[in-house]
């Protein structure tokens, strides 16, 4: 089976193209296949536990990775106690490394 990264930039309050990004990684990881969904940029918003939107929660329930950059953390202020339960705190770098490992695809959104 294939990995699948997903990096999601977008904030789901501002922008409602996200549910794609729920959608996929589920259906993905239903079929089989490894999904990790990285957070970057305004991506991030979505992390915290106060957030009204819950695809975070339900993509962790279907098994979905989920990762949270941490420097896109510090720019926006999102403390690492106000994340959701489920949610890694990562850098960059895994990001690269996860990038780089056979059968891997990306998919930036």
């Amino acid at each position: 089976m294939s990995h699948y990264v997903f990096i999601e930039s977008r904030d789901p309050f501002a922008s409602r193209d996200t549910r794609f990004l729920e959608e996929t990684a589920t259906a993905l990881k239903q079929r089989g296949h490894e999904v990790t969904v990285f957070l970057v940029q305004n991506g991030v918003l979505a992390s915290r536990q106060n957030a009204r939107d819950c695809s975070l929660a339900r993509m962790d329930a279907a098994g979905v990775s989920l990762l949270v950059d941490d420097f896109s953390l510090c720019e926006r202020g999102v403390q690492p106690a106000e994340l959701r339960p489920g949610i890694e705190r990562s850098g960059i770098e895994q990001l690269v490394d996860a990038l780089v490992q056979e059968n891997t695809k990306a998919v930036w959104h």
